[in-house]
């Protein structure tokens, strides 16, 4: 009886050293908070002096950058009455346009849905209600639907205006507006996105009929590639006739098939998926190098918040605290006066160190430890 006792008493005290190890093991996910709220500190108090005396962010890329440094801005913590942001919102206002859109004579599509994210981001009290509705109605404008047929390669996606060839990069974009402004997920436009998306996916079958996907490497299938459009002439056209799939596509293909509603056992979130296991990196934007790094942490912050793993396996079957490695990655990067910049980053403007600052304050908002 007495050796029961013990035996009893032995296996609750390991029931309750056990949970408490767990509790301990969920209670260390993801980096200090007190380390993100410093070098979010910094970045913030770097974008308050850079900005210029209308309001604005590096205007002479368009409302753009403007739009980004207003939602990092407020992600980091900040009100939409905080004097900074205050007026990147009232010059983001003077960039709306008639039509509901918000740009000046450029990239509408992907300006007016980064501004998109920043309004809903502001939008206390219903502010910005009648904005978010017009830019609503103003992106699926823009979206190659209703007027291509649905086997046309370009049905579903959208590019920099509703003239230029769709590309994943915009149509991630466009997604990201959508939802932001509470479009519904099952809105006809959402669900031809998805058409767009899956035919940027290397991943031959019922939901990719592209030639290129037929050609794929093994190392590419079931990641994203730019654009399915101009294969033969693309940078990134493999000898084989294939396009190698990218790291910020990839993340944005995935985070757009979630935000979506695809399931998370669907095939073309599970090839995504595989494709991101056996390339888990911080160190280069896959594909590109180190051209558009900031881009590409955000796109893998938002991937990885949808995904809504706390550890995420690698193919090695190695387990990353991702948030801690995202954490980390710009944290190095971060310069002395709080800014971060990718220097000779001409494709995607990282040099600007407005820009660059702004994905990466984005990114950081993605690095606070999971709510358990």
């Amino acid at each position: 009886m007495k050796r029961s006792l013990q035996y009893g008493l032995g296996v609750a005290l390991l029931v309750v050293l056990t949970a408490t190890t767990r509790v301990r093991a969920a209670d260390t996910v993801g980096p200090d908070p007190k380390e993100v709220q410093a070098v979010i500190d910094k970045g913030v108090a770097f974008l308050k002096q850079a900005q210029r005396p209308d309001g604005s962010f590096s205007p002479r890329f368009g409302p753009g950058v403007t739009a980004l440094a207003a939602a990092a801005l407020l992600q980091s913590g900040l009100s939409p009455d905080d004097p900074v942001v205050a007026k990147a919102l009232k010059s983001l206002e003077k960039s709306i346009q008639a039509d509901g859109g918000i740009y000046d004579k450029r990239l509408a599509n992907y300006t007016t849905s980064v501004a998109v994210m920043a309004f809903a981001e502001a939008n206390k009290g219903g502010k910005y209600n009648t904005v978010l509705k017009n830019a609503s109605k103003f992106l699926k404008g823009l979206q190659y639907g209703e007027n291509v047929k649905e086997d046309d390669v370009k049905y579903g996606g959208a590019g920099y205006d509703g003239k230029s060839r769709p590309d994943m990069s915009n149509t991630q974009f466009f997604v990201d507006a959508l939802i932001a402004a509470g479009v519904p997920k099952d809105d006809p436009a959402l669900q031809r996105a998805l058409k767009f998306v899956s035919r940027c996916q290397n991943l031959p079958g019922e939901t990719n009929d592209q030639p290129f996907a037929k050609k794929a490497r093994a190392d590419d299938i079931g990641g994203m590639v730019y654009t399915p459009l101009d294969a033969d002439d693309s940078p990134h056209r493999t000898p084989d006739g294939g396009l190698r799939s990218l790291g910020a596509m990839t993340y944005g293909g995935l985070k757009s098939f979630l935000y979506a509603g695809v399931d998370k056992k669907d095939k073309r979130v599970q090839g995504a998926l595989k494709w991101i296991r056996a390339h888990y990196t911080l160190e280069e934007n896959i594909g590109m190098g180190k051209s558009g790094l900031y881009y590409y942490y955000h796109t893998f912050g938002k991937a990885q918040n949808a995904l809504g793993e706390d550890l995420f396996e690698d193919s090695r079957g190695q387990k990353h605290d991702w948030r801690k490695d995202l954490f980390e990655a710009i944290k190095s990067r971060q310069q002395s006066n709080g800014s971060w910049i990718n220097k000779g980053d001409m494709t995607f403007g990282e040099g600007d160190p407005n820009l660059a600052t702004a994905f990466a304050l984005l990114s950081l908002s993605y690095c606070k430890p999971a709510k358990k």
